[in-house]
């Protein structure tokens, strides 16, 4: 799905003017509320990327205003009348292209979001680093430098790229840029709506007036929405936050993110937010805070953007997804493998390795009907060379396959690869195969028979019983997979 249109409102010089007033990141955000403010009058649906940075859906203030050039007119008016602030507007397909489209102050025209980015600087990739500390920015960084040292210095020479070839070189990290070179969204579509019950609501007694007591509330709510997301799988990647004053005046502010947020980023943007509205001057609420609501806006799949290897995000689980990806780089794409579940009819068939960092999205659907699949459990272990075979019945006649699927005698014992045969202690199926059967020679026909046996018939081990699947395929026994 392509990116929806996006207007960008950038303050070139506000890290510079918020400093000069203030001095630190958290004063940067307070300083920046009332430009948000003032946005927010304008066109609703104002989302915060970082402080001198904000992000709002085109659709609304393009209808309400008549055109894009309206609406980028209007901003930027009533800003420097309002606030007394110098600001530029860039509108164009996907954040990524807008923001740079503010820094250049364009409007891009609709689908033209990838020829505006090819000709740019592959260091447009680069990402600021929001909290203190900002590990993936570092690692944007590491990977621009890596990019132009291999010679790619345009944004549409990355985006020339298989997709492939970056996830195995690149890793996650890249797959990401890559996409944004692309003109796409850094992320694929994962959303979830997110449950009702998991927005955290505070009730603050008493009510909150100073800023150096936004900090604990801000902590100690953060932890609380973590916890509830982790326990579901999820991540979020747009947070909404809301306080209601003793006077009763309600306030709201969303928080745009590019990944998962962690509980120190989640503790961040309250803290941020809770600092702007305490001390801005020109939307300060005229009481005490008393209730505090955080509402994961927008939520993925905790797997979605492969946070991790072990456990809740981290930075133990960065540095080792970072070492695989070295490992990669090392000994080739194929080095780190992880197993992709699809759909299908044989074990084999449902189980892709894909290199780490890959995309993981299954070969075939998982949900669809499959006829003539293979019931659990599946064999733990599938076989890349088969084993031939021979099942026999207890008067030691070969027990074969009919045209009509059964089979021509009750299995008493399996003899695998010239092996002594093994008494079969139980058995299950057969389950007939048949696929393909319209392409003239392309087609198969095939029987599956589950067997457990008294001991393992390759005699390789001691293990007792032991199960395996086998096959029948024209008139031929082998066995393809083991249960262990």
């Amino acid at each position: 799905m392509a990116p929806t249109r996006v207007v960008v409102v950038w303050c070139p010089d506000w890290p510079v003017g918020a400093g000069a007033a203030a001095g630190d990141l958290d004063r940067d955000t307070r300083v920046f509320e009332p430009v948000v403010a003032v946005v927010e009058a304008q066109s609703p649906g104002v989302e915060v990327v970082r402080p001198g940075l904000v992000a709002v859906p085109a659709r609304g203030p393009t209808r309400y205003f008549g055109s894009e050039p309206a609406v980028a007119e209007r901003i930027v008016k009533v800003a420097a009348a309002q606030v007394g602030v110098r600001c530029q507007i860039g509108i164009a397909d996907g954040l990524f292209a807008a923001t740079l489209a503010a820094h250049r102050g364009l409007l891009v025209p609709p689908d033209g979001s990838v020829e505006f980015l090819a000709p740019l600087s592959i260091t447009e990739l680069r990402q600021p680093a929001v909290t203190k500390g900002d590990q993936s920015a570092a690692d944007r960084a590491a990977l621009v430098d890596l990019l132009h040292r291999l010679g790619l210095r345009t944004l549409g020479a990355f985006a020339a790229l298989p997709l492939d070839d970056v996830a195995s070189r690149f890793g996650l990290d890249g797959v990401r840029a890559h996409r944004l070179a692309r003109g796409l969204d850094e992320r694929p579509l994962a959303r979830r709506d997110p449950p009702v019950d998991l927005t955290v609501t505070r009730w603050l007694d008493p009510p909150l007036k100073r800023v150096d007591a936004a900090a604990f509330a801000s902590r100690e709510g953060a932890e609380q929405l973590n916890t509830a997301l982790a326990s579901r799988g999820l991540a979020c990647v747009r947070l909404g936050i809301s306080a209601r004053t003793e006077a009763g005046e309600e306030l709201h502010r969303v928080w745009r993110c590019a990944g998962p947020l962690t509980p120190s980023g989640i503790a961040d943007r309250v803290r941020w937010q809770l600092d702007g509205w305490l001390t801005s001057r020109g939307s300060r609420p005229s009481a005490g805070i008393t209730q505090l609501r955080l509402i994961p806006e927008e939520v993925i799949s905790g797997q979605a953007l492969q946070r991790g290897l072990w456990g809740e995000p981290g930075d133990d689980d960065e540095r080792a997804s970072r070492a695989l990806v070295r490992v990669q780089g090392m000994l080739g794409p194929e080095a780190v493998l992880t197993g992709v579940l699809g759909g299908g009819r044989d074990p084999t068939d449902r189980v892709r390795l894909v290199p780490g960092g890959d995309d993981p999205t299954p070969a075939r659907e998982v949900d669809l009907p499959w006829p003539g699949q293979l019931p659990a459990p599946s064999p733990s272990r599938a076989l890349s060379r088969p084993l031939p075979a021979e099942v026999l019945d207890d008067a030691g006649c070969a027990v074969e396959m009919s045209g009509r699927g059964q089979l021509t005698g009750v299995p008493y014992r399996i003899a695998v690869d010239g092996n002594p045969p093994r008494q079969v202690l139980s058995w299950a199926g057969p389950w007939l195969l048949e696929e393909r059967w319209w392409e003239p020679g392309g087609g198969r026909r095939c029987a599956r028979l589950q067997a457990v046996l008294d001991a393992d018939p390759t005699g390789h081990t001691a293990a007792e019983p032991f199960a395996v699947l086998l096959t029948c395929e024209t008139d031929h026994w082998r066995v393809e997979g083991i249960y262990d």
